[in-house]
């Protein structure tokens, strides 16, 4: 009984110590501080690339937006992780921790690690130079792999892909083998016109062609005049146009459902038919009676 209640006195007197209360309540407010500071800094380094960024928007030596894009948020990145690790440090110096020892056992173990951590090496190395190379810039409608969509962001380790339906892809930079980048060149929207067999196909070839002519002054998206290359397929019922027209990256899809309009709209103007299904009907009996009246 008498040790429990030297350790019970002990801890009480330890306790009741003014001076431990008071270093913690310090050690407390200072982790608050360094955190608040943190945040603060991060907010304003993350204000002062956007500044230069937009500055060097104005200037003649200014790079693509799509490659603008890319080192803006690599660069928020590394100045989170930098200011992140430089508050750890602070808040473990503010708990008498050694950090000049912590951070030289830390350099042993690493190289350690390392080897065991050669994934993420090769996911840092392939992600430097994706962004070193320009492979693809944040904005770019990529494929890579199974995954299709737009690059939300791009990191030292992982590569961010927002599809359309609105799934988030976050792929290890080392994973990506192949990438088919779709906004680097411009586009090409086509467009098949069906045309009845009935219908004059050399008139379709002129109502179309004019109207083809008159679209790029309405729509900023189309780069040329559209261009119908003529009878692409005979079909079952129909007789199929192909029109063919470069526009800017990515808006094929776009163009190509302003093409299907127009020309349907143009054509109904000039009473042009698009071929529709048709059922024929051959009723057999009917003809085998009068073959036999004409027999008689």
């Amino acid at each position: 009984m008498n040790i429990l209640e030297n350790i019970w006195k002990r801890l009480i007197d330890y306790l009741s110590n003014e001076e431990l209360w008071v270093s913690m309540g310090q050690g407390f407010l200072k982790i608050i501080l360094i955190i608040a500071l943190s945040i603060l800094l991060i907010k304003i380094g993350k204000i002062a690339v956007h500044k230069v960024f937009n500055f060097r928007s104005r200037s003649p030596l200014r790079i693509s937006e799509r490659r603008e894009n890319t080192l803006v948020r690599l660069l928020e990145n590394v100045l989170t992780y930098i200011i992140y690790f430089v508050a750890l440090m602070m808040v473990l110096e503010t708990f008498t921790i050694d950090v000049k020892a912590l951070i030289a056992g830390a350099g042993i173990v690493g190289l350690a690690v390392g080897f065991g951590a050669q994934s993420l090496v090769k996911d840092v190395i392939t992600g430097f130079f994706i962004i070193f190379e320009d492979q693809f810039s944040v904005g770019d409608y990529v494929r890579v792999g199974q995954f299709e969509g737009h690059v939300e962001e791009i990191g030292l380790r992982t590569t961010k892909i927002k599809n359309w339906t609105g799934e988030l892809h976050i792929i290890p930079n080392g994973n990506i083998m192949e990438v088919t980048n779709f906004s680097i060149h411009n586009s090409i929207a086509f467009v098949d016109v069906s045309v009845a067999y009935e219908g004059d196909i050399s008139e379709s070839e002129r109502v179309i062609q004019e109207l083809l002519e008159e679209l790029p002054s309405k729509y900023e998206e189309m780069l040329t005049t559209p261009e119908l290359l003529g009878v692409q397929m005979l079909g079952a019922s129909e007789v199929t146009l192909r029109v063919v027209c470069e526009v800017e990256p990515m808006a094929h899809f776009g163009v190509a459902r302003i093409l299907r309009k127009e020309i349907k709209q143009r054509l109904d103007q000039h009473g042009i038919e698009i071929p529709f299904p048709r059922i024929v009907m051959y009723n057999r009996s009917e003809n085998q009676v009068a073959e036999k009246g004409r027999e008689a």
